[in-house]
Formats: structure tokens, C-alpha cells, sequence
């Protein structure tokens, strides 16, 4: 039997793509907020940065926002507290069912929001400097087909 205090055994751990993607998501998003906080915007964390990656312009449920994050609702209710405590996002009752409630930015949310996307394309720029214009290109392409959408398209 393999010795399981082997490193060899477990490399596979260090060096699969799940695990390359969540560093790279992980370093990504560290510099987007650094930008943020730059600019002026230290708002919010990168837990609540998930609340509004996921948030329409015109508005979600938050048992939609739940499951586009695969979080719990309550978990989600907690990012939206939060992000409710900084102005960036207000609860209404959504006009199709008076019932439920949707989350939708604030005019201050939006005005993030524009921010953000400045950061995110600086830190983009950023990354094509390093990894070259191309292979990110394509790396943003395939990735888009594997996750079944258009992102990256």
C-alpha cells in the first residue's frame, strides 16, 4: 500500500485546476479591492464582493442571489445586511409577489459599481501584461465554454 505520508501522493492537490483557478480568483480579486481602496472605496470585503457579483442592475430575489452563490439564504442574508449597513444595497418587496423581497443597488451601489468595473478592467490590463493579450483571450474563452456560459465570450 501506497505510504500515505508520501508528498508525492497528494500533489495532485497542489496542482489540479480547481485549485490554480481559486488562487488566481483569489490574487484577481485581491488586487480589484486594493484598487477599490485606492480609489476611495474600502467598503467592502471580498465575501461581500459575492452578494454583488452576482446582484441584477434592476434587482434579485435573494433566494436567487442564494443559489447563483451557492450559499444558504441565511448566508446570503448576512452579506446583504452588511452590504445594507454600507449603503450599497436596499430590500424592497418585489412587484410580482409582495411577498418576497428583492435586493437592489442603491444609487451609491451603482456608483460602486462603476467603480468597480474600473478596477476590474485595470486589474484585467494588469493580468494580460503578465500572461500575455492572447493566451488571455483565449484562456477567458475557454473557460466561458467550460462554465456553460458567455463569459469571456
Amino acid at each position: 500500500m501506497d505510504n500515505p505520508n508520501d508528498p508525492a501522493r497528494y500533489a495532485w492537490r497542489r496542482a489540479n485546476a480547481g485549485r490554480v483557478l481559486s488562487r488566481a480568483l483569489h490574487r484577481f480579486e485581491a488586487r480589484v479591492l486594493d484598487l477599490m481602496r485606492e480609489a476611495g472605496h474600502a467598503e467592502l470585503r471580498r465575501s461581500q464582493v459575492n452578494l454583488t457579483r452576482h446582484l441584477d442592475t434592476d434587482g434579485t430575489r435573494i433566494t436567487e442571489l442564494a443559489r447563483r452563490a451557492a450559499m444558504t439564504n441565511a448566508a446570503m442574508t448576512e452579506l446583504i445586511d452588511q452590504c445594507t449597513a454600507c449603503g450599497l444595497v436596499e430590500r424592497l418587496a418585489d412587484p410580482r409577489d409582495r411577498r418576497a423581497r428583492i435586493v437592489r443597488f442603491t444609487p451609491a451601489g451603482l456608483a460602486w459599481l462603476d467603480a468597480f468595473g474600473v478596477a476590474v478592467a485595470q486589474a484585467q490590463q494588469e493580468m494580460a501584461d503578465e500572461v500575455g493579450p492572447e493566451a488571455l483571450r483565449r484562456m477567458l474563452r475557454a473557460l466561458g465554454r467550460y462554465a456553460g456560459g458567455d463569459e469571456g465570450a
